[in-house]
């Protein structure tokens, strides 16, 4: 009779310590050439609407840090967000952020898909920690976003129970992200010279957060239309005067 050994496989002890002052941080290259814009353009509309506050940590392939059975691993996404962290003095540069000793957990991580081995979708629970891993068991992220522009793909992943369960798209093939209140899909058009399929986000009501290109294109409209208006009442306060002088009276006096 042969007994069958079923090795199981223990919890990870997961500490959240301060990155020592000399540790190098991984320094890879962006495997997505859109990468850099889609994280942009993300960050970008959430500032013009007034949703950026000073408490928020938003950002871009920028090391999330945990210390996992005593030795650190770095991850560092296409774009985060933490709703609140402790601040730091004004000549330090934060160069990596560590939830739970820094501030809240981080609420959101996005990654743009690469055909890189180990990547988004690895739940490889032995180091090097593959993505997905690492989201959901270390750092317990509860919305997880998956995006290939290329195809496009979109996909939002949730936290429940421990595990992540991908969400169903509504009729406009959006996904409502709690943490930011906000909807999140796909939209094709320009920005700075590109055109491709941006990730973009609306509001509760449906309402598109405009970039900041396109909201000083909105006032520059709005700034036109106004000098228009006032252009159209000058003149026709214009050919009243000439009316009234007509008829022998004086616009001045009547003014």
């Amino acid at each position: 009779m042969v007994l069958q050994v079923h090795r199981t496989q223990k919890e990870p002890i997961v500490t959240w310590e301060a990155l020592p002052a000399d540790y190098i941080l991984p320094d890879d290259p962006v495997e997505n050439i859109q990468q850099p814009s889609l994280a942009a353009a993300l960050t970008d509309a959430l500032g013009t609407a007034g949703r950026i506050q000073p408490q928020m940590l938003i950002g871009s392939n920028f090391g999330l840090v945990a210390t996992v059975n005593k030795k650190i691993v770095v991850k560092a996404p296409d774009w985060f967000y933490v709703p609140q962290v402790q601040p730091v003095a004004a000549d330090i540069i934060r160069r990596s952020y560590t939830q739970n000793l820094e501030g809240a957990a981080v609420a959101v991580v996005m990654e743009f898909l690469s055909d890189t081995e180990g990547g988004e979708l690895s739940v490889r629970s032995t180091p090097p920690y593959g993505k997905l891993y690492f989201y959901e068991h270390i750092l317990k992220v509860p919305t997880y976003v998956t995006y290939d522009p290329y195809e496009p793909s979109l996909e939002v992943r949730c936290l429940q129970d421990g595990k992540y369960t991908l969400l169903q798209a509504d009729a406009n093939a959006r996904y409502w992200i709690p943490e930011l209140e906000l909807f999140l899909g796909i939209w094709q058009g320009e920005r700075l010279c590109q055109t491709i399929n941006w990730l973009r986000w609306w509001d509760r009501e449906g309402n598109l957060l405009l970039w900041s290109s396109e909201q000083a294109e909105v006032e520059r409209q709005r700034a036109e239309v106004e000098r228009q208006r006032a252009e159209q009442e000058s003149q026709r306060a214009d050919k009243l005067a000439a009316k009234l002088r007509e008829l022998g009276i004086d616009p001045d006096a009547i003014a």
